[in-house]
C-alpha cells in the first residue's frame, strides 16, 4: 500500500527539477545553434553563409531561457532553504532554522549542487556579456561556453539512465535520499523539527564572499579559453588575443583574489596554523592561476613580437583544462582522506572525468588540425629581449605547477594504477623546498626584464639601468635579513634579495608611469605586489615563532600528544596569570554563543622595573564541542600589530558532558555526590560545604502541582533555608502519603548545587528524615593555550591587495587598447 505522506510541500521542487530539466536542454540547444552559426559563417558558400543569422538567433534565444532557467532553479532553492521545507535532503543536510539569513544564503553553496548552481550562474552572467560585447567572436565563443554549461547542468539533473546515475539534484526529497524507517511514516516531518545546520566551522563571513568569488574565478576562465578556441576553429589566429587578454587578466585578478581570501579565512578563523598549508584542494585552485599568470605574459610577449603564439595558447588552454581537474579533485572523493576541503563523491566520479576529458580533447584536437597553420615563428628569440625572458619566466611558473600538480595527483596516480604511493611526510617542507628556488627565478625576471625591450635591448645600456638597483637591493637586503631574522638560510636570504630587487626595480618602472608612461603602471603594481607577497610569506612561515613554550615538563596525555606538541602548549586555569614570553597571560572565563564557546583570554605586556601595563588586550579563540566524540574543534583569534601579529587558540578544554534525561539508563541524581540523611526537627541546622542549612518550619498544606491531595492522604513541606556566603535561599521539598503509599517531591537550589528530598517521618521519635545532596565541587577551570607570533605577516596581506590593484590597472589598459582600435 502507498504511503501517503502528510505536510510535504513539492511544488518547489517540481518547479526546481523541471528549470534544470530546462536549463540543461536551452543550454545544449544553445550550444548546437552556436556551433552551426560558426560553421555556416565560415562556408564559402554564399547561401549556407545566409543561414547563419537564423541559427544565431536561435541560439541567442535558447541562452536567454538558460538564464531564466538558472535563475529559477536558484529562486526555487533558495526558497525551499529559507522557508525550512527539511522535506527536502539539501536544506535539511546544509540549512536549520537558527541560521541568520547571511548563513542560510552560505548554506545554499555548502553542498557539490549549490556550488554547481553558483558556477553555472557566473557563467551565464559572462556569457550575457559575451553577448553584448562579443561582437564577431559571439558564435564560436558562445558555442564553447555553451557546452561547458550544458556539462554543469547535467551534473544537477540526478536521473537515473540504463543504471547511470547522471548529476544529483538538490531538489531530490530526505525520504529518498536517506533510507530509514521514519519514511514508513505517513506524518514523518512532524518528527523532523530541524535540519543539520551549517558546518559549524563555516559559519563565518567568510563563506559568504569566498565561494561566490572564487567561482567567478573558475568561470571566467572559459572566457580566454574559448577566444583561444574561436581563433583555432575560425583560423583567426592572432585576432583572437587582443579581446581575450583583458578577459585573462580579469580571471586571474577574480580567481587570485578567491584564492587570498581563502588564505586569509584559514589565517584567521579555520585555525590551519597559518595561511597555507598545501593542502591538495588549495593546490588545485593555484594550479590553474599560476598557469594561467604564465600565459597573461606570454600573450603580451606575442602581442609585441610575435613569438611565443604556441606556448600562449597552451597556456590559456590548460589553464581551463586544469581548472576542470580542480574540480574533479574536489568533488569525485579522490582527495577524501588528504584534503580537509574536499566534498564527498556523490557519483558523479565518471562524469567529471568525462568533462575534463572533453575540453582537453578539444584542446588537442584544434591544436592538432591546425598545427601546421599556426603563426610561429623561425626565428629564435634574442637573449637580451623581453619576450624571450617572459617565455623564460612562464616556463619556470609551468614547471613549478608540475611540481605541485604531481604531488596532489598521487592519490589518482595510486587510483589509477593501483599503487600505494604515500603522500610526503612534512607536506609544508616538501613544497617549500620545490618552490622557494622557483620563486627566486621568477622575482629576479619580474625584476630585469622591465628594463629590457620587445625584440631587442642594448646590453650595455641594460646592464647600466640595472646595476644601481642591484646594488641598492643588496644594501636593503642585508639590513631586511637581519631584522627579519633570516640570515641563517642561505635560500631565504637569496629569496629576499631577489624580491628586494623586483620591489625597487619595479618602483622605478612604477616612476616613470606617474611621469606619464601610465601603460606601466599595471604591471610594475602587479608585481611588486607579488614580490611584497613573496617575503611576506617567506618571512611569515619561516620564523613564526611558538611563543606558548611549555617548560614545566608536565604534558597534557597520550591522546593530546598525538595531534598537539605539549612542548607548545601551556595550560591557564581561571584567574591565574601565567607568565609566556614577554606577555602576561590570564584565562579569565568563557562565553557561549550558539555552538560556540568564547575563551576569554587577556594579555598584559608588563614593564619589570615599574611595573605599569604597557599593553592590554583581551582575545577570544573559541572551540566547538562535541561530547560524543570528545574532541572540540577550535578557531583561533588574532590580534594584529603592523609588524606582527599574536595567533592564540585553544588546544584543550574540559569536554562538557551530554545532558541527559531522566530514563531507565540514566537520573539527574548521578550529577550530584552520594547523599547524605539526616534526622532533624525544626530549629535543627545542617552543614555543607558551603555554609548550613536550617530548618524553618512545616507546611501541613503543601499543594503538589498536577496532583490532587484527597482527604485521606497527606502532604507535608519542609520548609527549608539555605545560608550561603551571606544570601539566603528558600526550599520546600515534599513528602506524600497517599492511599498508602510514600512519595516525595525533590526540590533543587542551583545556585549552591544543592537537592533536597524529604522521604520519611518518624512521629514516634518526632523526628523527619532529609536527604541532602551535593554536586562535586568543580574542578578549577582551564584551557591548554597555544599561541605563534607571525613577524611581517601584513607584508603577504599588503602584497596581495596590490598587486589586485595592478591586475585591475591592466585590465583598464587593455579594454582601453580595443576601444581605441
Amino acid at each position: 500500500m502507498e504511503i501517503q505522506y502528510i505536510g510535504e510541500n513539492l511544488l518547489p521542487g517540481k518547479i526546481g527539477q523541471f528549470f534544470i530539466i530546462l536549463s540543461f536542454c536551452a543550454a545544449l540547444l544553445a550550444t548546437i545553434s552556436y556551433y552551426f552559426a560558426t560553421t555556416t559563417n565560415l562556408s564559402k558558400d554564399s547561401l549556407i553563409r545566409a543561414s547563419s543569422d537564423g541559427w544565431k538567433r536561435i541560439a541567442r534565444i535558447a541562452f536567454l531561457i538558460n538564464i531564466a532557467a538558472v535563475l529559477g532553479i536558484g529562486s526555487s532553492l533558495y526558497f525551499i532553504i529559507y522557508n525550512h521545507l527539511f522535506e527536502y535532503h539539501y536544506a535539511w543536510a546544509h540549512s536549520s532554522k537558527i541560521l541568520p539569513v547571511y548563513y542560510i544564503i552560505s548554506s545554499f553553496w555548502e553542498g557539490q549542487e549549490g556550488s554547481f548552481w553558483l558556477w553555472m550562474f557566473w557563467q551565464a552572467v559572462l556569457g550575457f556579456v559575451i553577448l553584448r560585447k562579443g561582437k564577431s567572436w559571439e558564435n564560436s565563443v558562445m558555442t564553447t561556453i555553451m557546452l561547458s554549461q550544458a556539462f554543469i547542468a547535467s551534473m544537477l539533473v540526478g536521473v537515473e539512465v540504463f543504471g547511470f546515475r547522471i548529476g544529483s539534484s538538490p531538489f531530490i526529497l530526505l525520504r529518498d535520499a536517506v533510507p530509514g524507517p521514519i519514511f514508513q511514516r505517513g506524518d514523518y516531518l512532524s518528527l523532523i523539527t530541524d535540519g543539520n545546520g551549517l558546518n559549524p566551522l563555516l559559519q563565518n563571513y567568510w563563506m559568504v564572499i569566498h565561494p561566490p568569488t572564487l567561482f567567478l574565478g573558475f568561470a571566467s576562465m572559459i572566457v580566454p579559453f574559448a577566444y583561444a578556441i574561436g581563433g583555432l576553429w575560425e583560423k583567426r589566429y592572432t585576432d583572437w588575443v587582443k579581446p581575450a587578454l583583458p578577459w585573462t587578466l580579469f580571471a586571474v585578478m577574480i580567481l587570485g583574489t578567491g584564492i587570498i581570501m581563502g588564505s586569509f579565512w584559514a589565517y584567521e578563523a579555520l585555525n590551519f596554523g597559518g595561511f597555507w598549508a598545501w593542502d591538495p584542494v588549495e593546490n588545485a585552485s593555484i594550479i590553474p592561476w599560476m598557469t594561467l599568470i604564465a600565459a597573461v605574459h606570454v600573450l603580451i610577449a606575442y602581442k609585441n613580437s610575435g613569438h611565443s603564439y604556441f606556448t600562449a595558447t597552451f597556456l590559456v588552454l590548460i589553464s581551463f583544462v586544469l581548472v576542470l581537474y580542480a574540480s574533479f579533485l574536489t568533488r569525485s572523493g579522490i582527495l577524501g582522506e588528504t584534503s580537509v576541503h574536499a566534498f564527498t563523491d556523490l557519483g558523479m566520479f565518471w562524469h567529471l572525468v568525462l568533462y575534463v576529458l572533453t575540453f582537453l580533447f578539444l584542446s588537442v584536437i584544434f591544436l592538432v588540425i591546425r598545427w601546421k597553420e599556426l603563426p610561429i615563428t623561425k626565428k629564435d628569440e634574442e637573449t637580451y629581449s623581453r619576450e624571450f625572458w617572459l617565455f623564460i619566466g612562464a616556463l619556470v611558473i609551468s614547471i613549478a605547477c608540475l611540481q605541485i600538480l604531481a604531488t596532489t595527483s598521487v592519490p589518482v596516480f595510486n587510483a589509477i594504477f593501483g599503487t600505494e604511493i604515500a603522500p610526503p611526510a612534512n607536506v609544508i617542507a616538501h613544497y617549500n623546498k620545490w618552490q622557494v628556488p622557483f620563486a627566486v627565478v621568477i622575482a629576479f625576471i619580474s625584476a630585469f626584464s622591465q628594463f629590457l625591450k620587445y625584440k631587442k635591448t642594448d646590453p650595455k645600456k641594460f646592464f647600466v639601468s640595472i646595476s644601481v638597483s642591484l646594488l641598492f637591493s643588496l644594501f636593503i637586503t642585508a639590513g631586511a635579513v637581519y631584522i627579519m631574522n633570516i640570515y641563517t638560510n642561505v635560500m631565504y636570504i637569496i629569496l629576499t634579495y631577489a624580491s628586494v630587487f623586483s620591489i625597487i626595480a619595479n618602483a622605478r618602472i612604477l616612476g616613470d608611469a606617474l611621469k606619464g608612461k601610465w601603460r606601466l603602471a599595471g604591471s610594475a603594481v602587479a608585481h611588486i605586489g607579488f614580490a611584497m607577497l613573496l617575503v611576506g610569506a617567506l618571512v611569515a612561515a619561516a620564523t613564526n615563532k611558538v611563543v606558548s613554550i611549555n617548560n614545566t615538563g608536565i604534558g597534557f596525555g597520550d591522546e593530546f600528544a598525538k595531534n598537539n606538541n605539549p612542548r607548545e602548549n601551556i595550560i591557564l586555569y581561571k584567574d591565574e596569570p601565567v607568565k609566556m614570553d614577554r606577555y602576561t597571560v590570564t584565562y579569565l572565563g568563557d562565553s557561549v554563543e550558539g555552538v560556540n564557546t568564547y575563551y576569554r583570554i587577556n594579555y598584559k605586556v608588563i614593564n619589570e622595573e615599574t611595573g605599569k601595563t604597557k599593553e592590554n588586550f583581551t582575545l577570544y579563540p573559541n572551540a566547538q564541542q562535541n561530547a560524543k566524540m570528545r574532541q572540540i574543534i577550535a578557531s583561533p583569534d588574532t590580534k594584529h600589530y603592523l609588524f606582527h601579529d599574536i595567533y592564540t587558540h585553544v588546544s584543550s578544554v574540559p569536554l562538557k558532558e551530554e545532558d541527559h534525561e531522566d530514563h531507565d539508563g540514566h537520573s539527574d541524581d548521578e550529577s550530584y555526590e552520594k547523599p547524605l540523611t539526616y534526622e532533624i526537627n525544626v530549629g535543627d541546622t545542617v552543614r555543607f560545604r558551603e555554609g548550613y542549612i536550617l530548618v524553618k518550619g512545616i507546611n501541613r498544606d503543601a499543594q503538589i502541582q498536577n496532583i490532587p491531595v484527597g482527604e485521606r492522604d497527606i502532604a507535608i513541606g519542609l520548609q527549608l533555608e539555605v545560608n550561603s556566603d551571606g544570601k539566603i535561599y528558600p526550599s520546600e521539598p515534599i513528602y506524600l502519603l497517599k492511599d498508602g503509599s510514600k512519595f516525595d517531591f525533590g526540590k533543587k537550589v542551583d545556585e549552591k548545587g544543592l537537592k533536597f528530598r524529604f522521604t520519611n517521618v518518624f512521629p514516634d521519635r518526632n523526628k523527619l528524615e532529609l536527604m541532602v545532596y551535593q554536586k562535586p565541587k568543580p574542578e578549577k577551570t582551564w584551557v591548554v593555550l597555544k599561541a605563534i607570533e607571525f613577524p611581517y605577516i601584513n607584508l603577504f596581506w599588503g602584497g596581495t591587495i596590490i598587486m589586485v590593484i595592478g591586475f585591475l590597472l591592466s585590465i583598464f589598459r587593455r579594454n582601453k587598447e580595443i576601444t581605441q582600435a
